[in-house]
């Protein structure tokens, strides 16, 4: 059973350099760009790291979304819509990095599910 652990975070941002380098002089948090994906990386020293998303239709700012770890996507999206939650994205890829799905908890608020590619992740 996985621990239900916070593994990622992300903040919407306009100009992810521009948020990358606020955050880097406030908090000290590395960060790396990666073109391919259009999307900025943040790494703290202890705890769980995150990203700058690009604003878009299902992208706002203010509505920063944390990943939960999850050994089973498609299960625990079931759970969601069975408790009320709607699920708004079905388990995806991040090629050569894991899986994620999207859902609405009954309060509003985006929550996402994540399985790495990578056995030892988080462990």
């Amino acid at each position: 059973m996985s621990k239900r652990n916070v593994v990622h975070i992300e903040i919407p941002a306009s100009d992810s350099a521009k948020a990358a380098k606020f955050y880097k002089a406030l908090f000290g948090w590395k960060t790396t760009r990666d073109e391919s994906m259009d999307y900025t990386m943040w790494e703290p020293t202890v705890g769980p790291g995150g990203g700058f998303s690009p604003l878009g239709e299902q992208v706002k700012p203010g509505v920063v979304v944390i990943y939960i770890d999850s050994e089973d996507i498609e299960t625990d999206l079931k759970k969601v819509g069975m408790l009320g939650g709607t699920v708004i994205r079905p388990k995806s890829e991040i090629p050569g990095v894991g899986w994620f799905g999207l859902f609405k908890d009954p309060t509003g608020n985006t929550i996402a599910l994540y399985t790495s590619k990578n056995p030892d992740y988080n462990k």
